[in-house]
């Protein structure tokens, strides 16, 4: 079969990928090795963080953009895809400082307060430093975003193929890939492999990538004690506690946010287990999860601790934590979103369409930078 473009792996960068391709005008099939919707990789679940916390120019372009996509795919899909409830940032005040440089040069509406009255105005949270508190971020209803991708994309004409694995790729030249499924094989000018965790293995040496280092990570969701109280997103740098004996985690951000319906979710920021993807155990660590309860404890008071339900998703980590978006020969790669790509799903699919049509991404995106 003959199309313009083949996207492997259809999470949220390989849907947006698809989107941006499709209603472009481009002939799109977009294959997943799994089901519609399913928990295996890193874009399930129904709430992500929209931290607009950033001091980097290349990540506030991208922000910047993202929330402009974001609402014109609300607006096809007829429901919000962004619940702007704000954004609480403490602890590390002088990268706080930083990014808050960054939002008054942008015009980025952001100003500190200080911990007593953040207690005050979120009585589920604890604060030991000022606040910088972001209003026009919040959270992403991750769930309905990739069904708005799917649904937008095959509108302009995108095929979806799930439950379809890739078994093979050959670049047969410059303008010339070969993606070979059980079913068939796909001959395009370009291929863009989005597949997340699995990345190294569907390439199998066709790409020069840096080190990309899958974890399972483990976060989880607390029962509210007030359905009254408000909740910011937030994230926070907890000074580490050398006389705690779960001292290794302390050194991690927390993140976390109110999914509705589920609780607050809280997690440690890429402390889990290095995994081969295929073979995890989806169970958390106890000692990871011990030390997630007694962070609830000591700075959420409005949960109930010991209502802890883990969750299980996976980070595929560039040593910089900078994402991948780049070309080989017809081949497009974007990879290592290391825990904080979802809020830029949009906006990754454009950059992938542009390299698609032979344009570049911001050199901190480059594999050999």
């Amino acid at each position: 079969m003959q199309v313009d473009v083949v996207v492997v792996g259809g999470g949220a960068m390989g849907s947006a990928a698809a989107w941006q391709l499709s209603r472009s005008g481009r002939s799109v099939v977009l294959l997943e090795r799994f089901e519609a919707g399913h928990h295996i990789g890193a874009s399930h679940g129904a709430t992500r963080n929209f931290n607009t916390a950033y001091a980097e120019a290349d990540y506030l372009d991208l922000l910047a953009e993202s929330k402009t996509l974001w609402d014109e795919l609300a607006a096809e899909h007829g429901a919000p895809l962004l619940d702007l409830v704000g954004l609480a940032n403490h602890g590390n005040i002088p990268k706080l400082e930083k990014v808050r440089e960054a939002h008054q040069e942008r015009g980025i509406e952001s100003y500190f307060i200080s911990a007593d009255d953040a207690a005050n105005r979120w009585q589920g949270m604890n604060f030991a430093t000022d606040v910088l508190f972001v209003p026009g971020s919040g959270r992403i209803r991750s769930a309905d975003a990739l069904v708005a991708l799917r649904n937008s994309a095959e509108a302009q004409g995108a095929i979806f193929k799930y439950s379809t694995p890739v078994r093979d790729i050959r670049v047969d030249g410059a303008e010339s890939v070969v993606v070979v499924t059980e079913e068939t094989e796909y001959r395009a000018k370009r291929v863009v492999v989005t597949a997340g965790a699995w990345t190294p293995k569907v390439l199998n040496g066709l790409a020069k990538l840096p080190s990309l280092v899958v974890t399972q990570e483990q976060p989880a969701h607390f029962t509210p004690t007030d359905n009254t109280l408000v909740w910011p997103s937030f994230n926070h740098n907890p000074d580490p506690d050398p006389n705690n004996e779960l001292y290794e985690y302390w050194f991690s951000p927390v993140y976390g946010m109110l999914t509705p319906g589920e609780g607050v979710k809280a997690g440690w920021h890429g402390v889990g287990p290095v995994m081969d993807p295929d073979e995890r155990t989806f169970e958390p660590i106890p000692q990871q999860l011990e030390a997630l309860v007694r962070y609830a404890e000591e700075w959420l008071p409005g949960v109930d601790p010991s209502s802890a339900v883990p969750i299980s998703c996976t980070y595929t980590t560039t040593p910089t934590e900078d994402f991948v978006l780049d070309s080989f020969g017809p081949l497009v790669v974007g990879a290592g979103f290391s825990g904080h790509g979802f809020k830029f799903t949009p906006a990754i699919g454009r950059v992938l369409k542009d390299i698609v049509d032979g344009g570049t991404a911001p050199a901190r995106f480059h594999a050999d930078r």
